[in-house]
């Protein structure tokens, strides 16, 4: 893509260093060679990378900010490149040989503001982000790439690292409020490490927080593929006291100066809880081994967000709490997609559908064949037969009543009650298709009625209410999950 080029005016450096991403911008990245023993590449601690992603809907440049070291690596120690990108973005260390001593796929905010109607409009923002690394003992670059519209990846920006380069921020992680710890049961690199970070408790709320998390981790332990990993997965609680209860939400005008900069509304969408502060949240989140994070809101309101690689927001005080918690996990961990396609979204300027989506539990069935092929019974017509239609015009309805509370200031009991009413409703008449039990492809996924095809009549991708996730992203998870243990 194009380059945007100074745009932070009076910051000179930052403003070079965009320049030098756009120029790299159209490089295809070359392939890499095998890793070696992560002891002999790699010193053990982490290396973080902080980032700036600038540009409008058409238009991205990165710029680098600094390196810094944080505390010990808990990240994969032998499965330590990815032999298939789920994300939008690949970041790569390479040696000066062309070595890939490792490799890690994500998303980011960045690009889904892209798809946005602001962006649309031209507006061009800033969005700062971060890439978590083992530290190498010895020079080398990291190689940021994107995902384009062909599939295939072109270099954003190549970022030099040298052990003994004297702008590295080494100062000590500070320490700012308390690590619990919920559940440890061994060392972090031989565990899947889950951080908890509460977000709007005050200090008469540290008991609460304690509990709401204790409460919404053994729903996600209770649900495959976790239950059969729980004893591989650790879990930390990080506990910086608020000054006052909750987190922004300009629809209700209220405004909070939160730990962790959390807001309502982002992206445009109401329920959709994003923070922009990264800086912020990954200083404080450096004082525990994190491999995912969850920003858990001291909140009634329903809200969330999951964005893969990055973290998840959950609001806990609301009833799908759980649901919540566990479907913006199978986004931030497995990279999965989100199912439903009814709903109102804050993407605005979604591209055509012309190759297979990257998403593990989405097809556009391009060669007339699930990418999970291999779970379809010879019996399962593809596409799969289902009411569609009439689920359909059931969501509709309930979308309309949504949309009526929310613009009457969104009452939170009336809006449970709906959540209540919709999900016994439509798990009534998904109970009825003669397909509800078996792998196939049903039509109506990622935000699309047509087009595209999610492998399971039900699962929490798709609908809350559900009871599990199908087995295709059963496996999405369970893949990510291992490469750490």
């Amino acid at each position: 893509m194009p380059g945007v080029r100074a745009l932070l005016a009076g910051t000179s450096t930052l403003c070079a260093l965009l320049a030098l991403g756009a120029a790299t911008g159209g490089t295809e990245r070359s392939a890499g060679a095998a890793h070696g023993p992560f002891d002999a590449q790699f010193t053990g601690r982490t290396l973080r990378a902080d980032i700036v992603h600038v540009g409008d809907a058409g238009r991205e440049t990165v710029g680098f900010e600094r390196w810094r070291l944080e505390g010990p690596w808990p990240g994969p120690r032998r499965a330590l490149t990815v032999a298939s990108p789920r994300g939008e973005y690949l970041a790569e260390l390479v040696a000066p040989s062309g070595t890939l001593l490792y490799s890690t796929s994500f998303s980011g905010i960045f690009a889904e503001w892209q798809t946005t109607a602001e962006a649309a409009a031209g507006r061009v923002r800033a969005f700062p982000a971060s890439v978590r690394v083992p530290e190498p003992r010895r020079p080398a670059r990291l190689r940021l790439s994107r995902r384009g519209e062909d599939g295939r990846f072109s270099v954003l920006l190549e970022i030099p690292w040298a052990p003994d380069d004297p702008a590295v921020d080494r100062r000590p992680v500070a320490t700012v409020g308390e690590v619990v710890p919920l559940r440890v049961t061994g060392t972090p690199s031989e565990r899947f490490d889950l951080l908890i970070a509460g977000e709007g408790y005050t200090a008469a709320g540290r008991d609460k927080l304690l509990a709401d998390a204790r409460r919404l981790v053994d729903a996600w332990l209770s649900v495959e593929p976790m239950a059969g990993l729980a004893d591989r997965i650790d879990v930390r609680v990080l506990f910086v006291p608020a000054g006052r209860r909750g987190v922004t939400d300009p629809r209700r005008d209220r405004w909070r100066a939160s730990p962790f900069g959390c807001a309502y509304g982002s992206l445009g969408s109401d329920r959709y809880v994003l923070t922009l502060d990264d800086r912020r949240l990954r200083e404080l989140a450096a004082q525990a081994p994190y491999d995912a994070l969850v920003l858990l809101l001291d909140e009634r309101k329903y809200g969330g967000g999951g964005i893969y690689g990055l973290w998840a927001t959950v609001a806990a005080d609301t009833a799908p709490a759980a649901y919540v918690f566990v479907h913006e996990l199978g986004h931030s961990i497995a990279g999965l997609a989100d199912e439903y396609y009814l709903s109102s979204v804050a993407y605005d300027n979604l591209p055509p559908v012309t190759r297979e989506p990257v998403e593990p539990n989405v097809t556009a069935l391009i060669d007339g064949r699930p990418k999970w092929a291999d779970l379809v019974a010879e019996s399962t017509p593809i596409p799969t037969p289902w009411n569609k239609d009439a689920f359909d015009r059931l969501v509709r309805g309930f979308e309309e009543r949504r949309r009526a509370i929310t613009e009457a200031g969104g009452d939170d009991d009336a809006m449970e009650a709906l959540f209540a009413e919709q999900a016994r409703r439509t798990g009534e008449l998904l109970a009825r298709e003669p397909f509800r039990d078996v792998v196939g492809a049903f039509e109506g996924a990622a935000y699309r009625t047509r087009g595209l095809w999610r492998p399971a009549l039900d699962c929490l991708m798709f609908r809350r209410g559900a009871t599990g996730f199908c087995p295709v992203c059963r496996r999405a998870i369970e893949s990510e999950l291992r490469r750490y243990f």
